[in-house]
Order: structure tokens, then sequence, then C-alpha cells
């Protein structure tokens, strides 16, 4: 990469001065996605980014289910891998079979790491929630909490979509709950569709973890300030098996102490 374009990133991470960042804040320009480079390999990688890519951003991690079947903790560690989303739960009664095995394999990793929950709309918020606190143990030094929204047409018990209203009340309920549980705001997860058919313009105040594996968040979810951006499903990381999700934190080495020095507590 020229040296400007280094000298450029530095300077637009440097000037990040929230946990969230605006679509102005970190420096992803074509320029970049012409010839920078990311730190893991890509089972399909994209030619071009729409307004940019995930390049410059210096704190990378994943998140991960069962179908990673036996993650390696200890080469995602060794491959700088620094924070991990973990899926505890489902619905009101399904946890993940791999939960417990990767929530002790992260820990003693040493990679920060936080539970996720998929929201599941043929079963109330509360009852959620409350499967959610049955299964993820409140522990100092965790992740906060996370809330998976997104339609999930392949379901083959329930293809109900419920009106936006309705989502977003059952949503705060669920946050509610688990934030009293926790003692920390839950993030949100959502991906592109779900956010414009029914997050756009409300909770300003969360803090969003969003998909996006083609285009800058700016693209495609305009004026949503965000936290983590979800930019690949078939990432590859040398010592581990098959493809993983990756992520990038939105700010720099500094941002990411502070936001991870308030968020472990």
């Amino acid at each position: 990469m020229r040296p400007f374009v280094f000298i450029a990133l530095a300077l637009a991470l440097v000037a990040c001065t929230s946990s969230q960042v605006s679509i102005d804040q970190v420096l992803t320009t074509r320029a970049t996605a012409e010839t920078g480079r990311l730190p893991y390999g890509d089972s399909d990688p994209v030619d071009e980014w729409e307004g940019g890519g995930p390049f410059g951003f210096a704190v990378h991690g994943v998140d991960v289910a069962k179908w990673q079947r036996d993650v390696n903790w200890q080469a995602l560690a060794r491959q700088n891998i620094r924070f991990a989303f973990i899926k505890a739960t489902e619905g009101g009664d399904l946890l993940d079979d791999r939960f417990s095995q990767n929530w002790r394999g992260a820990a003693q990793a040493g990679i920060p790491r936080g539970a996720y929950h998929f929201y599941y709309f043929c079963t109330s918020a509360a009852v959620q929630a409350r499967w959610f606190i049955q299964n993820v143990p409140k522990q100092s030094g965790a992740l906060p909490p996370v809330l998976d929204m997104e339609w999930n047409s392949k379901s083959p018990t329930c293809r109900l979509r419920p009106p936006p209203a309705t989502v977003r009340s059952e949503m705060r309920i669920w946050l509610d709950m688990v934030k009293r549980h926790y003692g920390k705001q839950p993030l949100i997860y959502t991906t592109v569709d779900f956010h414009r058919e029914n997050l756009a313009g409300h909770f300003p105040n969360e803090v969003f973890w969003l998909r996006s594996v083609k285009a800058h968040p700016r693209v495609t979810y305009p004026g949503r300030p965000w936290t983590f951006w979800q930019y690949t499903g078939t990432g590859r990381i040398e010592g581990q098996a098959g493809d993983i999700d990756i992520n990038v934190f939105g700010g720099n080495e500094r941002k990411w102490r502070d936001w991870l020095q308030t968020a472990l507590r």
C-alpha cells in the first residue's frame, strides 16, 4: 500500500471520537479497496467493495455457532483474532450444541467473548429472554450480550413476519430484560433487509453490529452508526477448518481498548 494511504488511514482512525462509528469517521475509500489487503483469507472474496471495504481496521474478530464444529481457539488467538461472539440460544428452547465448549475455549485462549441469541418470531420475547438468561453465565469479563435480529426464511417451524411496530416492541422487551440481568446494554446484530424493513430510524441509542458482505455499511445502512461490521461469512483463517464469519471493530486500537474496558466490567 502506498505511504499516503497509510497516513490517511491513521489520521482518519485517530479522528474517531465515539464508540460508535459514523459514516465519515473511518476512511475506507476506493483507493484502499483497490490496493489494500485483509489479514485473512476468503473462500468467496469480493473483487470490489461498494463505498470502500474493511481495510485499515486494526481489530478483527469472529462469530461462531455449531456450524463451525470444533473451533481452534488457540489458532485464532495466534492469528490475532481479538474478540468473538458465540451463539448461545435460539427461540425459547434451543441451546447451541457447542456453546459451552466455545465459551470455555475462547476464554482459555484469552479472546474476549460474548454470547448471542437468535430471535424466533413464534415465541414471545419474554420467554426468549428468560431462556437466554438461564443458559448464559453472568460473568465479569464477558462482552455484552447480543440480540440477533434477521428474517429466517429457511425455518422449518416459523415463517411468521410480524409488523415492524410489533418487532420493535418485542425487541425492547428482550433488550430490557437482558440488560437488567447482566447490567450491560445488549448489542443488536442485524442484516440489510431486516434493518430496512424494521429498524431504520429507530433505536438511536443502541450499539449496532451490522452485516454487509459486499459494501461498506455507510452504503447499505445509510445514517446508521455502528460499532461492529460483519464483512464476510466465508472467511478463512490459518489453523481453523472451513469458513468462518469475520468482523471488524469500527475504531483504532485506542478506541478498542477504551470500549473493551467498559464492555468487560
